[in-house]
């Protein structure tokens, strides 16, 4: 996925209010930029940090601007924009790059299913009826030991999902959920059990129920994003 137009590089100040950024540009103006992510973005929003926003080219929003990397410790890029995962992944499986969902013919979005009023992120259907539900995360989070974490903030919407998923395993259709890992630096992905344990069980039990996980790291530059390799997806104490 190459970004629509170059991206304009600057120094963060701020952010604040979940969706809003100060930025200072290179050229040495200071902007309001949105920010594409509701999480807390732990670790990816210190004031200093070399940061890279797109021009929407729309003048009628009253923030044009939105942040999509952000340089961190050791010089990692990350994209923070967590509305490209569903692309993202999507590219990845009509490009073949996600092995374990090659095979389906046709790939929807946004697809309403479940009890609990939820919509999937992709849904994945093959010429004999066969169905693969599939659910994006946006992991953008790291701790020490190189090891990506989801969720940065309590999720009780990633929560409901799990269930959701493990719903559709058990009527005998494929569930699976995949980490859109946007950095570098990590090398498999665990469940962050300290900021959210209710999701961390829910992912437990949902692989106990037949759902699949996968995990697929992206490769970042201000020219554009693309996953390229798989990540484990590692639950401790989970035999």
């Amino acid at each position: 996925m190459e970004f629509e137009s170059p991206l304009l590089e600057g120094t963060l100040e701020r952010r604040y209010k979940r969706f809003l950024a100060d930025v200072r540009l290179s050229d040495g103006s200071r902007v309001t930029a949105h920010c594409p992510n509701t999480g807390s973005m732990m670790g990816c929003m210190g004031p200093g940090s070399r940061v890279w926003l797109r021009d929407t080219g729309n003048r009628q929003r009253k923030y044009p601007l939105s942040w999509e990397l952000v340089e961190v410790d050791g010089g990692t890029l990350v994209g923070i924009n967590t509305a490209r995962s569903n692309a993202l992944v999507r590219e990845a499986i009509e490009a073949g790059v996600i092995a374990e969902l090659r095979g389906y013919l046709h790939v929807r979005g946004e697809v309403r299913y479940g009890n609990e009023n939820s919509r999937i992120d992709l849904l994945l259907e093959d010429d004999d009826g066969g169905r693969c539900y599939v659910e994006v995360k946006n992991v953008t989070a790291a701790a020490a030991g190189h090891v990506a974490l989801f969720p940065d903030a309590v999720s009780t919407r990633g929560t409901r999902h799990l269930r959701e998923l493990a719903a559709v395993a058990g009527q005998g259709d494929r569930a699976v959920i995949v980490y859109c890992v946007q950095r570098g630096d990590v090398n498999e992905v665990r469940p962050a059990d300290d900021i959210d344990p209710d999701y961390g069980r829910a992912l437990r039990q949902a692989l106990d129920q037949g759902v699949q996980a996968l995990a697929y790291q992206a490769r970042i530059s201000p020219a554009g994003i693309a996953l390229v390799r798989p990540l484990p997806v590692v639950c401790p104490g989970r035999e």
